[in-house]
């Protein structure tokens, strides 16, 4: 099992295809093809691993950072009285990064693919990945290297035969933690959520009211980046974030009621990954915005 091509396999079409293209360039024989669960899937995910598993001839292997210091993603964001910051999502960078990193330390491997697909935040994640962390991460990119977006992906899932993730038939542009809901997922996904899963949206909405009361500043997953909301910021630094409900202790923050109707953006295949772009500029504040050290 040692000196493999690492197939990180993230339950989306991208990370799919990329694990296939690396089995065929590499030979199954030469590849492991693993997942790192966050336990807080849509149970169709199970069934897409299933049918890939089919379509690789290689069992898809589970890690998880569930039962060490968590037993649920609820006592992620409980525990660090955060959901979404600056520097990505909290459950991700707990569930998924540093437990990837973790394994890294204890295993030996030739390289890790990823799903980053042919799009241009997606090559600026490959290349910050790359600069910053390349030689330890040893990272692969087969859909950047076959120019595979999206779009292409799901072609080559459906002309193989194989059903399509549940969520992305239910319009969501990612197959990632539809347990909850996605914290990263933005406002026109939220204001899907409510529309379409009321029950899922209350549970978040006052997942965000309990973490604000227990550190007394605005704990959300939204952010509204309009110019106004940029002006709003002078008056209160956190001003710009936005509720799912509407919290009456800080009247100057908007909910989701307050936005205009969005369409469900896409989102990055949640691979530990998400948010992070080290070429950006760092603003100096970022880690205080939203997050607990």
């Amino acid at each position: 099992m040692e000196n493999k091509i690492i197939c990180w396999w993230s339950g989306g079409i991208t990370s799919a295809v990329a694990c296939k293209l690396a089995i065929d360039l590499f030979g199954k024989e030469n590849c492991r093809v693993i997942m790192i669960d966050t336990q807080n899937e849509h149970p169709d995910t199970y069934r897409f691993k299933s049918d890939c598993e089919k379509w690789y001839g290689l069992t898809v292997e589970i890690i998880t950072g569930i039962g060490e210091k968590y037993g649920n993603i609820f006592d992620v964001w409980r525990k660090h009285k955060s959901l979404n910051t600056a520097n990505g999502a909290i459950c991700s960078t707990n569930l998924k990064r540093l437990v990837r990193e973790k394994w890294e330390k204890v295993n030996t491997y030739k390289h890790q693919v990823f799903g980053f697909e042919f799009d241009k935040k997606e090559f600026n994640r490959a290349i910050s990945m790359t600069l910053n962390h390349g030689k330890r991460v040893k990272a692969i990119y087969p859909l950047l290297l076959f120019g595979y977006d999206k779009n292409e992906c799901l072609k080559i899932v459906k002309d193989n035969g194989i059903e399509i993730p549940e969520m992305y038939k239910l319009g969501f542009q990612n197959n990632n933690c539809f347990g909850t809901g996605c914290v990263q997922g933005g406002i026109g996904y939220w204001q899907k959520m409510k529309l379409e899963f009321p029950e899922k949206f209350d549970v978040m909405a006052d997942l965000e009211h309990e973490l604000t009361e227990l550190k007394g500043e605005p704990i959300t997953m939204l952010k509204d980046q309009s110019n106004a909301a940029k002006e709003s910021m002078k008056v209160g630094v956190k001003n710009h974030l936005v509720f799912l409900k509407f919290n009456p202790l800080y009247p100057n923050n908007k909910c989701i009621d307050d936005m205009p109707l969005r369409k469900v953006e896409p989102l990055f295949e949640c691979n530990g990954m998400c948010g992070i772009n080290d070429l950006s500029e760092r603003n100096s504040t970022e880690k205080e915005i939203n997050y607990e050290l």
